[in-house]
């Protein structure tokens, strides 16, 4: 059975139409606009592309979703995509295999700051089209998705059917081949750890051609080396995941806290429990904190709270409403399930107020806030080389992952050398039977923190960009304190390690043996520090 002729291919047709129309750099005068202006570019351009094509979207997964489900083609379609991936690397295999090997994803439609340089150089093998919702088996109680789905995409699918992800990481697009290949955490992870700890099953092109499958009873250790793996043991085409029954609200408590100790001794607290379904905190400074606790509901007890629907465009964006909490106290909110799953999609957490500084104005947000947030990729696409330098050297985005009785000397560590406030606290659990790439502390330590620092330096003491700050000296000071906590960095972000030390902090024994023992595996994929490491981005 073939698929309708759809509006679906129309739609990635005329996506891919409208982004490759746009200039990398368009001529001095608009590379000057972009860099000195970039507001004026997000609202007359971005925005309006961005609806556009968040639209197109929306409609080629809807229409694939339920094609899928009606006519049960979901896994013949499936096969079909994937052999397209085999051809690929048997031609590769065919014409000498010359390059190396990488997926055709653009660095720019990824969450990573930087552009992949590994990318001009090495084979691109077609991922693009591997964007479906195969099939959801309400007997097992999982869902198979291609990599290419997004978060967005899940919880729009699902959503209606009463069904959701244990660990939905917050930003729409994040696609599931980037949460398993790379990472993916959320306020659930205390209870259920990382995305991947919740993954049953992956499908895996190796360098030969040939499709693999692996699962916890069939190559389970490949199964506990593919999480972290960047694409260096083959190309991720399928994987299946646990879903839960969902309640469609969240009893969220907020607990506005004064003091580092105390917030410090809550949160553990609320971390070891698994009575609540959702804990993070929000740090706006150093000694104020607000903790929030989620448990979902079927529906609201307006007695006990106020009904708050967060994802409403006209809403202020979540972070500036949680701070509200550290003048008026603690409170109870009832949360739409989805509106709370991406509730720091509208403000990209808070670093769209960097680039639109008035877009939580109440006059944007009822005009224009429903065109909010800007496409993340449109706007990497739209990047000029002196702004991703000016980020680079005067903005921080960085995630670490330290073990919780480590976490008020990271916060300490991270006043000292970024001094950048809100910072985001999300507990994860890394379970023993997980232990691949990372693993649980030399002392058995599962619960870890992590720790999110996104902003300009010098903005958390009233100071940005007037502190000296120097991203390579600060980020290599605040590295090896987390190398020696046993703690973890997330590889999206720019990483100044060596190779050496990257060792030390990442586990590579098990990975290093798959790819030894998985034929033209080094040959065909560079190992994990080739594509994160800072010169292997630009």
């Amino acid at each position: 059975m073939v698929p309708p002729p759809t509006i679906a291919n129309l739609a990635s047709f005329v996506i891919g139409g409208l982004i490759a129309v746009v200039p990398v750099y368009g001529g001095a005068a608009l590379a000057w606009l972009v860099t000195n202006h970039r507001w004026f570019v997000v609202m007359v351009f971005m925005m309006p592309l961005s609806v556009v094509v968040n639209t197109l979207f929306k409609i080629n997964n809807m229409i694939m979703f339920t094609w899928a489900r009606i006519s049960g083609a979901g896994q013949n379609l499936h096969e079909r995509r994937v052999k397209k991936v085999q051809d690929a690397i048997k031609q590769w295999k065919a014409s000498g295999s010359k390059t190396r090997l990488t997926s055709s994803r653009p660095g720019w439609q990824t969450m990573s700051l930087r552009v992949g340089k590994y990318k001009k150089t090495s084979t691109k093998i077609p991922v693009m089209h591997l964007a479906n919702i195969v099939n959801v088996d309400l007997e097992r109680m999982v869902v198979y998705c291609e990599p290419m789905v997004t978060m967005g995409q899940v919880t729009q699918q699902l959503g209606p059917l009463g069904l959701t992800l244990p660990v939905v990481p917050e930003l729409d697009d994040l696609t599931v081949g980037g949460l398993v290949c790379g990472v993916g955490i959320e306020a659930s992870s205390h209870k259920y750890g990382l995305f991947t700890h919740t993954c049953t099953m992956y499908e895996l092109v190796t360098a030969e051609g040939k499709l693999v499958r692996c699962s916890a009873t069939e190559n389970p250790e490949l199964f506990k080396a593919i999480p972290w793996s960047h694409g260096t043991l083959g190309i991720l085409v399928g994987v299946e995941i646990q879903i839960t029954k969902l309640k469609p609200w969240v009893r969220l408590e907020y607990e506005p806290i004064h003091d580092k100790a105390t917030a410090i001794a809550a949160c553990e607290e609320a971390f070891a429990t698994e009575n609540y379904d959702f804990v993070e905190a929000l740090v706006y400074s150093t000694e104020e904190w607000v903790l929030m606790k989620g448990t979902m509901v079927e529906r609201p007890d307006e007695t006990g709270g106020t009904i708050n629907r967060i994802g409403n465009y006209w809403k202020p964006w979540f972070f500036t409403h949680v701070r509200e909490y550290l003048s008026s106290g603690a409170g109870v909110e009832f949360i739409p399930l989805r509106d709370y799953y991406h509730r720091h999609t509208r403000s990209l957490f808070w670093e769209i107020q960097d680039i639109v500084t008035f877009g939580n104005e109440w006059w944007f947000r009822y005009l224009l806030g429903w065109a909010m947030p800007p496409n993340i990729s449109i706007m990497k696409r739209l990047q000029t080389e002196e702004l991703r330098r000016l980020y680079e050297l005067h903005h921080v985005v960085q995630d670490m992952l330290v073990p919780v009785s480590a976490l008020d000397e990271c916060m300490s560590v991270c006043d000292q050398h970024f001094d950048v406030y809100p910072i985001w606290i999300c507990p994860m659990r890394i379970f023993e039977e997980d232990r691949g790439f990372l693993k649980p502390t030399s002392s058995g330590e599962q619960m870890f923190v992590d720790v999110g620092i996104y902003g300009v330096p010098g903005s958390g003491s009233g100071r940005p960009g007037q502190t000296g700050f120097v991203a390579t000296t600060a980020c290599r000071e605040v590295e090896e304190f987390v190398r020696k906590v046993e703690g973890f960095q997330m590889l999206y972000a720019d990483m100044y390690q060596d190779r050496e030390e990257f060792r030390t902090m990442f586990d590579h024994s098990l990975l290093d043996e798959m790819r030894s023992r998985m034929p033209g595996t080094t040959t065909a994929f560079p190992e994990v520090y080739d594509k994160v490491c800072k010169s292997a981005r630009h």
